[in-house]
């Protein structure tokens, strides 16, 4: 695949470096040469210094060859993404995505409008990262969670602490317990260890520490939960730290559904802006966040969810731990230094969102075959889950999954079909039709996906 990148801001070195690693050809551009030197440090790329919408920089790019076209300039206007992304259409680019600020663009009434300018996705990261974050305080679960197949599995990451009844357990301990040789429950998919993960085998032991993800079957997941100590959470009461883009649209989207939801901001001038934008529902207060007392004060003790957005990965963090000492069952933090996110885990945030790796997940759906399906890039243990429909005749059809090449860093989770679910096993035959959900490295998305075509 051919990608070419206008703009080498963080969205567009994020991508870059994700769209690298699954054997893409990159070419960037941008007029900051620094900018350019720091992708190409850590990132095999084409490297064109030229000014965003440049005609003649596009063409330097080979941008009527590309499969995919991406502008991204940062701190540009955001017609100036949008133009560029209209050239590189008219220019013979197959696939163009725009960056955008204004989120009305977005809206359903106006996408046809984008679509007819040649601009097949408009994007905001900032809508995408409140979009997340809403989305994870849905779920309002004490544990990190994802649907699949229609909610018909479900991947689930559970903390191993002290009080864990995994802690000192082995796999194949783990699997009696909710598994027949008839009827299996569940799939380990990885374990986040210290700096590192790993596909378990069937005589590791659990470990403090350890995040365990795992795939199950949606009826099977209460049984979990109550095995694992994890509550369900009812979420009426959100308290927001930060009133930046992400914040203002979290709170936007809140005020839809709950009636309890508190607003913090430091900047007075940004709170009487806020106060005129938001609805009655959503109440601004001027103060510092990362003042205990204050908190306290604004009853942060009896909110059901804290969420910390202010554009200081650092503050959030630790004001998310804070939360946590005040007894908040339910965390989020931005975190967009992408070493931070374990610590953040490791701190005991509930949930950490990192805008423009949510961004980079759903361009990278642009460039998957109409049998795949992204659903999401995990950071902490650096890989993918993806959900694939086996076409007629695909390799993955023609004999039992032991027998399938699968690369050695990918693994089948479950099957939906139907409407059933099940979790695969060595004998299991995928039959054409079949949604089946992989775990899988970056490095192997693309062999995973030859499989099912």
């Amino acid at each position: 695949m051919n990608v070419v990148i206008d703009g080498a801001g963080e969205v567009g070195s994020h991508l870059a470096k994700m769209l690298a690693r699954e054997g893409a050809k990159i070419t960037v551009i941008d007029n900051d040469r620094k900018r350019l030197e720091g992708v190409s440090a850590y990132t095999d790329i084409e490297a064109i210094e030229g000014e965003p919408a440049s005609v003649s920089a596009l063409k330097e790019a080979s941008v009527d060859e590309a499969d995919l076209f991406i502008a991204t300039y940062p701190y540009v206007n955001q017609e100036v993404n949008m133009v560029a992304a209209m050239l590189a259409k008219r220019m013979g680019a197959r696939k163009v995505v725009a960056r955008i600020k204004d989120v009305e663009l977005l809206s359903r009434g106006v996408q046809p409008i984008v679509e007819d300018m040649g601009i097949d996705l408009a994007f905001c990261p900032e809508k995408f990262g409140a979009d997340e974050i809403v989305s994870q305080l849905r779920r309002g679960v004490d544990s990190d969670t994802l649907d699949l197949a229609g909610g018909k599995l479900q991947i689930e990451a559970y903390r191993v602490g002290e009080d864990s009844p995994l802690l000192d357990m082995t796999l194949v301990d783990f699997t009696k317990l909710f598994s027949t040789d008839n009827d299996v429950a569940f799939r380990v998919i990885a374990v986040s260890r210290g700096n590192s993960s790993f596909i378990p085998q069937y005589d590791t032991k659990f470990r403090y520490g350890d995040v365990v993800y795992i795939t199950i079957r949606a009826d099977e997941l209460k049984a979990m939960t109550d095995f694992m100590g994890v509550d369900d959470i009812e979420i009426n009461k959100v308290m927001i730290m930060g009133g930046g883009m992400v914040g203002y649209l979290t709170a936007l989207s809140l005020s839809k559904e709950i009636q309890d939801v508190k607003l913090i901001e430091l900047d007075l001038d940004k709170c009487e802006t806020l106060s005129g934008k938001l609805p009655d529902e959503v109440a601004v207060v001027n103060g510092d966040g990362r003042n205990s007392d204050f908190l306290y004060e604004e009853g942060i003790h009896e909110y059901d969810a804290f969420v910390a957005v202010t554009g200081n990965d650092e503050v959030n963090i630790l004001a998310c731990v804070a939360a946590k000492k005040f007894g908040v069952r339910r965390t989020v933090a931005e975190v967009e230094n992408m070493e931070y996110v374990r610590l953040a885990e490791e701190m005991g945030v509930d949930c950490v969102v990192n805008k423009k790796s949510v961004s980079a997940n759903r361009i990278f759906r642009l460039t998957l075959s109409e049998n795949a399906r992204f659903v999401r890039y995990m950071n902490v243990i650096d890989a993918e889950v993806m959900e694939f429909t086996a076409a007629p005749d695909s390799p993955v059809t023609k004999a039992p999954l032991r027998d399938v090449d699968f690369p050695r860093d990918a693994l089948v989770g479950g099957i939906a079909r139907g409407d059933d679910a099940f979790i695969a096993v060595g004998d299991t035959q995928v039959l054409a039709g079949d949604r089946v959900v992989i775990f899988t490295s970056p490095q192997s998305a693309r062999k995973v996906e030859r499989i099912f075509n």
